[in-house]
């Protein structure tokens, strides 16, 4: 069969595939569109509740406390600066979209990286799925996910499910397995149940590297809601493509300043708390 004719062939069972899924499974997309669009409501009707000067200063008390003085008030002042841009709503509807797929992300990520820990064959299972994952172009997640679930904030949720689920289990499963094994032979040797040595011997050493991991999906789910911005998700990254439509260039910018903000802002803030976590292990 010639390169052409397998393409095509490849196409069109693709398409067919993808429409026979729309068509028998239009009541579950729909229920999990209107699931995935419900716990972002919510979400971001919680951001948007109090004054942007309340979660500004939430912000800086939590950079303060977190990483230092300095940072805080750097960082509560970007905050406001985003609302005197005019782009607070798009700000905390970007933050909306980060923390409900990262939330999703962890859900499912940080159970299935503990299970790897814990068996070497899952692992080793798991690490080319993982790397396909992150290897593909972040636009690919998007166009099932369109054919699926239409346009909105459930195919930019979903496709940043997937990119920011696998730092999540690479990072889990490495803590994990990085216990050292005199505490593991302490352990047994004492007598601890199984529970009792998951949850004081192997969380506590693998907490830095959840939390490491946490981090990772917080920015890789950044990087994807900005791309996702092309398919309706609202926010930052529906302003820049916008922005970029009409050649607005000082839009742009802004959306982009206002992105740095918050992605400085919660990386700083996981880090240092990944750092704590490092400092609390036995």
């Amino acid at each position: 069969m010639e390169s052409s004719a397998f393409a095509d062939t490849f196409d069109a069972w693709t398409d067919s595939a993808l429409e026979w899924l729309s068509d028998n499974g239009e009541f579950l997309f729909d229920l999990v569109r209107t699931m995935l669009e419900g716990f972002y409501d919510g979400i971001l009707w919680l951001l948007e509740l109090p004054p942007f000067f309340v979660v500004a200063v939430v912000v800086a008390v939590a950079g303060w406390r977190l990483v230092n003085g300095w940072f805080g008030a750097l960082a509560g002042i970007a905050l406001v600066f985003c609302s005197a841009m005019g782009l607070w709503p798009e700000t905390m509807s970007t933050l909306a979209l980060v923390i409900t797929a990262t939330s999703l992300a962890l859900v499912v990520g940080l159970p299935i990286g503990v299970v790897a820990g814990f068996l070497p064959a899952l692992d080793r299972l798991l690490e080319p799925v993982l790397d396909l994952i992150q290897t593909l172009p972040p636009y690919i997640y998007l166009l099932p996910a369109i054919a699926l679930l239409g346009y909105g904030p459930a195919t930019a949720l979903v496709a940043t499910f997937v990119v920011a689920m696998p730092p999540a289990v690479r990072l889990t499963s490495l803590g994990i397995r990085m216990t050292p094994h005199e505490f593991i032979e302490l352990g047994h040797a004492i007598g601890v149940t199984r529970w009792q040595m998951f949850f004081k011997i192997r969380l506590p050493f693998a907490m830095p590297s959840i939390l490491a991991g946490i981090n990772q999906s917080l920015m890789m789910a950044f990087g994807m809601v900005v791309i996702a911005g092309i398919v309706g998700s609202g926010g930052l990254g529906e302003t820049i493509y916008g922005a970029i439509r009409t050649l607005d260039i000082a839009k742009s910018i802004d959306a982009a300043i206002a992105i740095v903000v918050l992605t400085m802002v919660l990386d700083r803030i996981t880090q240092s708390a990944a750092r704590l976590g490092e400092g609390a292990r036995p």
